[in-house]
């Protein structure tokens, strides 16, 4: 037992060498790697498709029929009044659907619109510029440095830290301080996303969290894409819903109500409402 606690107590050094040719090659290695991916992407996929203005149409056309409904009590009735007639006059009558004559039908599938096709295999083709380069690196790290300690933590860690630091290491006993080569390689996969930012700007595809979800998203490809909007539909609830709305204007009396909070007039307000 004391020689266990004097293992325990002992100091590990480490060569050099493997902060010349281990440490600094996986971060710059992974850097590199990164910015490359960045820029095959960009030509694989090309610029995303413009959508269509009768799409931007409908799209803001139920929004606007969401914003009164929120915010119907900061107008007064008369214009509520107004501007509900006319949302849903043109709900009902399908003034903003991009196939006015088509309303009744229901919605085409996607995978019948070469558009969308498209776009799923350009969303595709990041999810394997993703996934590919991440195996790579982790197979050569695997292969050629396992069971490598790398670099030793300057602050103290609970135990909770050391399968996710010392990761391809079966040593029970070692300080949770010491980081070994793969889960160097995790620490620098979600670490170096401020880094991707800065040269390659927010929205790059070098991002290692994108690349673990779109890990976690693979088993769903084959899964069937859901059903596109169906705005005639929703042009209808809305209409139903700016209908029932009871509307009550937030600046009725807000004069004597203003004079009543600041003590400058008697408290006119309730008699003036009880006639």
């Amino acid at each position: 037992m004391s020689g266990l606690t004097e293992g325990i107590d002992q100091e590990m050094f480490l060569d050099p060498e493997i902060r010349n040719w281990v440490l600094f090659p996986i971060t710059v290695i992974m850097v590199l790697i990164g910015i490359f991916r960045h820029q095959i992407t960009i030509l694989m996929t090309g610029e995303p498709p413009k959508p269509e203005i009768k799409d931007i149409r409908q799209g803001k056309a139920l929004m606007r029929g969401q914003l009164l409904a929120q915010n119907n009590s900061y107008i007064p009735a008369a214009a509520f009044a107004e501007r509900k007639r006319y949302l849903c006059q043109a709900y009902e009558e399908g003034t903003y659907l991009k196939n006015k004559e088509n309303k009744d039908q229901s919605p085409a599938n996607l995978m019948t619109d070469p558009k969308n096709m498209e776009v799923m295999m350009d969303g595709m083709k990041k999810q394997m510029m993703g996934i590919i380069p991440q195996t790579l690196i982790m197979g050569w790290i695997q292969f050629f440095f396992s069971g490598f300690i790398l670099i030793k933590l300057p602050f103290p860690l609970g135990l909770r830290f050391k399968q996710m630091l010392q990761s391809g290491i079966m040593t029970p006993n070692m300080d949770v301080r010491w980081v070994s080569s793969l889960s160097w390689y995790f620490i620098n996969l979600f670490g170096l996303r401020g880094v991707f930012s800065l040269l390659l700007g927010g929205d790059n595809s070098a991002d290692g969290i994108r690349d673990m979800t779109a890990m976690g998203t693979m088993g769903a490809m084959g899964q069937q894409p859901g059903q596109p909007q169906d705005f005639n539909k929703q042009f209808l609830g809305m209409k139903d819903t700016l209908s029932i709305i009871y509307h009550e204007w937030d600046l009725a009396n807000i004069e004597q109500r203003v004079l009543v909070k600041y003590g400058k007039q008697a408290r006119l307000f309730k008699s003036s409402a009880a006639k």
